[in-house]
This record gives structure tokens, sequence and C-alpha cells, in this order.
């Protein structure tokens, strides 16, 4: 934290306090010998948590066979830690909404999003079989306390930053940027200010970072990391990249997929309504619940089948170049040579071999020569169509398919792209100009009664014609026929 602010959190006398309730039940929690009488005397001291802990126990979130009627009963079927956990939040929770706040900080629509993220992450860890989801609703639901610190201590300096974000990722930056640190470091000092269990106060520092390593501790933070891109997914569905951004945090974090996703969210659905019942909030319209859910699903659905067929159009391309792999070539060739015959149309092979590209290797070194292919490919992008196929073959060669292409027709295309990699000047960081060319060779399939047998025969075909443009001085095109020598 930043040492200015750190003084002035250290001396503030407005910060949220914790409540007398609240530390009694910290204190049971902290002593090992505590027993379930001592819990319920120190709950029955408090009418309004006695009435919440038997509410909850009787809710559907804990799937209770029998109904409690008194606060023995109630603590008796939810456990004592469970009853700790609960006790906490709404104490805590119940305190902290009456705390003043100054820039709609503590007002309702922070509170829906607070109290929804702790659903969210109280249903990960009930999908993933945490034994103590309790636990994972407390840390979430305190994870933003640091934006009620924030407006305590300089409200007025705190409500530009706090009006003007348009998200909560943009608010924690703007934090940052601002006052030196951001709400998860200041409520991280405040909760461990007042003696909140470790696994909670790192949870709060830990949930806007980066996965850790997979043990219970980064359930924990993963849980509530993810819970508030969820929560935001009910509150505004429509925002845009609002789903995709909870997905992803759920796979990050927590290695759930959208599948996984769509089960929390049925799991948040059964348990929104005893959630506003307890804590006394309207947090989303009955009538808006199911037409959010159904939306939130479908985006889901279409998140899944982007993040599919990006995967799949990675796993067809050259990690250095972008350019298309050999084996996503050798399919499009086999399906393109088959058209071809099948519908007596042309189509036309180039292949294209960097000149002397090993001299620029031995002489400029590898990441030259990497930056070299990098813009031999941006050129020849830049000069086929969209329907043309372009790939590395291998090494400094590739090749370019051209559907439904002449060998005339080909012609202007390959002598633009064969010039516009010979006026590619490439400054070396000692201050040299690379420069390179291009040779080609080209065969056509269904051209002037031109005919293979094999796609295979086509690529040896374009092979010759490469070679007889190397031969011949390179630089240059050649197109195939058959007194070329043969390669192979």
């Amino acid at each position: 934290m930043d040492e200015n602010l750190a003084k002035r959190f250290r001396f503030c006398t407005t910060l949220p306090s914790i409540p007398a309730v609240a530390i009694k039940v910290m204190e049971l929690a902290n002593d090992p010998y505590t027993d379930m009488i001592q819990i319920c005397n120190q709950i029955a001291y408090d009418p309004a948590l006695s009435i919440k802990i038997i509410k909850a126990a009787n809710s559907p979130l804990y799937k209770s066979r029998r109904a409690p009627d008194n606060v023995r009963q109630a603590v008796s079927m939810l456990g004592t830690h469970a009853a700790i956990m609960i006790a906490l939040s709404f104490s805590l929770t119940s305190s902290l909404m009456k705390h003043v706040g100054n820039n709609g900080a503590n007002s309702n629509a922070f509170w829906r999003r607070t109290i929804l993220s702790a659903l969210a992450s109280r249903a990960l860890g009930e999908k993933l079989g945490y034994k103590t989801p309790d636990d994972l609703f407390l840390a979430a639901l305190l994870q933003d306390i640091g934006i009620l610190a924030f407006d305590a201590m300089m409200p007025e300096e705190y409500a530009p930053v706090f009006t003007a974000a348009t998200s909560h990722d943009a608010l924690l930056q703007a934090e940052r940027a601002t006052f030196g640190a951001g709400h998860d470091e200041v409520g991280y000092a405040l909760l461990k200010r007042w003696g909140l269990p470790d696994y909670i106060t790192v949870a709060c520092l830990a949930s806007h970072g980066k996965p850790g390593p997979n043990d219970s501790e980064s359930i924990i933070t993963g849980c509530v990391a993810a819970s508030g891109y969820i929560a935001d997914c009910f509150l505004n569905p429509k925002a845009e990249g609002a789903v995709a951004a909870a997905a992803n945090a759920a796979e990050n974090w927590l290695g759930l997929d959208s599948a996984a996703l769509t089960e929390i969210i049925e799991i948040i659905k059964i348990g929104l309504h005893p959630v506003e019942e307890l804590f006394e909030i309207s947090i989303i319209h009955p009538s808006e619940l199911n037409g959010i859910i159904a939306e939130a699903k479908e985006l889901l659905e279409m998140h899944t089948f982007i993040k599919m067929r990006d995967l799949e159009e990675e796993s067809q391309r050259d990690a250095l170049t972008g350019a298309y792999n050999r084996g996503y070539f050798d399919n499009a060739l086999q399906r393109e040579f088959d058209l071809s015959n099948r519908q007596g149309l042309p189509f036309t092979v180039a292949m294209i071999d960097i000149d002397h590209f090993k001299q620029v290797n031995d002489k400029y070194g590898h990441p030259a020569g990497d930056a070299i292919l990098v813009a031999v490919v941006r050129e020849i992008f830049g000069q086929i169509r969209q329907d043309d196929i372009f790939a590395r073959y291998g090494g400094e060669e590739f090749a370019v398919i051209l559907p439904g292409t002449s060998l005339l027709s080909s012609a202007k295309l390959l002598v633009r792209l064969k010039d516009s990699v010979a006026n590619i000047a490439h400054e070396h960081e000692d201050g040299s100009i690379i420069k390179v060319t291009v040779s080609i060779g080209v065969v056509s399939n269904m051209d002037g009664g031109q005919r293979f047998e094999h796609h295979a025969d086509l690529i040896r075909a374009a092979d010759q014609a490469l070679y007889a443009a190397k031969y011949a001085g390179r630089n240059q095109i050649v197109v195939w026929n058959k007194s070329l020598p043969s390669v192979y």
C-alpha cells in the first residue's frame, strides 16, 4: 500500500468497525474448545441474529430434512463451523449496511453485487465439493470491503474515481493509479485489523490477481475471484463480454468449463430468493430472473462455440507467422483437387521460397530471420484474396492455393506478390537494412486440358517449377511444364 495511503488508513476514525457480536463470534471460532452450547448462547444474545440463523437453517441452501424452530436446533443442523460463518456473515453485513456511504459505495447496487458474489462463491464451492462452502460465502461477501474503506477515508477524493469507473476491474485500476493501491489491498488491511481468519484476508487481497497453485487456499481465492464476474452476468448480462469474462475466470481460476458454469448458474438460481429474504434485499426481480438465466446460458453456449472454433483455428495456424500450417494445407489441397476434378474447374498452386534465407540467419541471427518470415507473410496476406489458402509449408518455404483460378488469372497476382516481397526493407538492430526476394513455382489443374491424377503430383510439379526458378537465378516465377527437370 502507498505510504501516504497507509498513514491515512492508520489514523482514520471513520472506517467501518466490527460489531461486538461479530467479535464474540470470532473469539468462539478461534477457541478450539468451543462447543455448540456456547455458540447458541452467544447467538441468542442477539434476537435479530437468532432469527436469521433459524431462517438460514430452514432455507433451501442447506437442504434440511427437518425444520428447526429454535437456535439450538438450527446450530445442531448446520454444524458449529457453518453456524459461526453464517453468524459472522449476517452480523458483519448488518453492521456494514448501516455504515454511512457518501458516493454510492454503500448503495443498494453495491450490496446487490456483493451478496450475489457471495452466493456465486458458495455455489462454486458446492460444485467443486468444497467441505465448508459457508467460508466461501463470507470471504466473497467481504472481498470488496475496501471500497467502503476508501469511501470512509477520503469521500471527496474517492467520489470521482468511483463514479467514473465503467466496470469493477476499471475501478480497481483507477484506484491503483490515483491512490497507489486498490480496494483489494485496503480491504485486506481492514480485515487484518479486525482479526479475521487469514484465508479470508488473503482471498480479499488475491481475488484480483492471478491464479495460484491448486491447493485448498487457492480454491477459496479462486471461488472469490470468479464470483464477482458471475455476479456481473446476472446483474448486467447484456454488457459486452460479461459472460465471456465469467467463463474465463471460472476456467482460469478453477478449471471449470462452460458446462460446469451452467450448472453453477442453476445452483445460484435456487439459492437466490432465500438469500434475498435472509439479507432483506431485492437482487433480481422474479419476473426477470428466468430471462436473465436463459440469456446467460445462451451466451455461454456461444462462448463455448467461439472458443472451440478459435482453438481449432489456432491448431491450424503456424505459431510464428499466422499462416496456415502444413497439416491444414495438405487437407485443403486434397479438398480443392477433388472439387476441381469433379466440377472441371481450374485451380492453381504456387510454391514460394525465400531466396538465400540461410544467409540471412547466418549473418543476422535467427530473430532477424523470424522477423523476415513474418514480414513476408504479411506482404503475401496483403495480396491474396479471402478465399485463397496460404500456408507455411516448411522452414522458409510457403504454398498458396488459388481456387477457381487459371494460370492466366493468377499471373498478375503472383507478380504483385513477388514484387511486394522484394520491396520489404527490414531494419536490423545494427541499423543495416535486410532485403529479400522470393522464387515461385506455379502449376494449374484442369486448365487448358491439363489434368493431374493425384494431388501429390501437383505438389511435385510445383516443386519442379520452383527448382527451375531458383536455378534460373531466383526472384522470378516459373510455370510448370513437362520438359522441366525433375527434382525427385
